[in-house]
């Protein structure tokens, strides 16, 4: 299906430019296996990852975010003095406060925009995408700028080889206008379940565990993950995610270009195509060069899978991701 579904609003949320950075230092498998009881073997075979990119001590969340933005409003033609608004979606972000998105609004000087940073873990970059799509379908916005960003290198206890192997650093970034073409964002889904928030987490130092008491752990200032459960939720929520998407928008497989999942794991990945009956060739991966970068990972394998020409205009192709909050969901967006 390459023409627009017209029926809904008259302004849609179309991405009209997009943008990826990564630092250059990067940690491989074999580099692992010198620091943890592991292998190249071990690690590929249970998560698909095989090299991950790694931030200096310089090298912060904002200057990450900064890069990629810069990029996507370069792809955009936009200038920064005309943004309007400005998310970054990240869990590691500059500081407790201001939000990272100040720091990335007076890297970029883009002064008209209103900021905010959005914490929904993996799924933040599809949340901040349904929150755009809401401004800017309503007409409050003309455009808006959305980036996940993240250094989760930086919360990662490196004596873990369960959890270590996993993690990357980067950030991706999309410029999103108001258009009435038909175009844009056709529908988001968005679910959570505080219930299971123990399945991901990362405890330190909120007003739970503030950084003027001594922690009980001091393994608290690391991500711990409960990988089973990770495991079969994630799967299960990737599944109902794009089954809804599908069902809402009256699509079938054919009319799907492709499905940009978040990086999490690959057998993940895998294991919700399967059930979804999805063709390799319509699902993304490049959680081999980049690991799971969390937030940041759905718009990185969006700049990488179009500038591959694995998509192009006029395909419809949906976002989904699953993370810590529970949280995750979905968008449908024909470009």
């Amino acid at each position: 299906m390459n023409k627009p579904i017209n029926d809904g609003p008259t302004y849609r949320a179309v991405i009209t430019g997009h943008g990826s950075f990564v630092p250059a230092k990067t940690l491989t498998n074999d580099d692992l296996a010198k620091m943890v009881d592991t292998s190249d073997e071990w690690i590929t075979t249970r998560t698909g990852v095989k090299v991950r990119h790694i931030t200096t001590d310089n090298e912060t969340t904002a200057f990450l975010a900064t890069q990629a933005a810069k990029r996507a409003l370069a792809d955009a033609n936009l200038d920064a003095a005309d943004l309007e608004l400005i998310i970054v979606a990240t869990i590691t972000p500059e500081m407790v406060f201001p939000s990272t998105a100040s720091f990335v609004q007076r890297a970029l000087q883009a002064k008209k925009a209103w900021v905010f940073d959005l914490a929904a873990a993996c799924s933040g970059f599809v949340y901040g995408l349904s929150i755009v799509q809401q401004f800017l379908e309503s007409g409050r916005f003309k455009n808006a700028l959305v980036i996940g960003a993240e250094t989760l290198t930086k919360i990662t206890d490196w004596s873990n080889r369960t959890s270590c192997i996993l993690f990357g650093d980067g950030a991706g970034a999309v410029v999103l206008e108001r258009h009435n073409d038909g175009r844009g964002i056709l529908y988001s889904t968005m679910s959570a379940d505080g219930d299971r928030w123990e399945a991901l987490n990362c405890q330190a130092y909120g007003s739970r565990y503030p950084a003027a008491k001594e922690l009980d752990d001091p393994k608290k200032i690391y991500m711990e993950i409960k990988g089973r459960e990770v495991y079969q939720q994630a799967v299960r929520r990737i599944v109902e995610a794009v089954t809804d998407c599908m069902n809402h928008c009256g699509l079938s497989i054919d009319d799907i270009a492709m499905v940009i999942s978040h990086q999490m794991n690959a057998r993940i990945i895998e294991s919700a195509a399967k059930r979804l009956k999805l063709p390799d060739e319509k699902v993304f991966l490049n959680i081999a060069e980049y690991g799971n970068t969390s937030a940041a990972s759905v718009p990185i394998a969006f700049d990488e899978c179009f500038r591959q020409s694995k998509i192009k205009r006029g395909d419809i192709v949906i976002f989904v991701a699953f993370g810590a909050g529970l949280a995750w969901g979905a968008n449908v967006i024909q470009f």
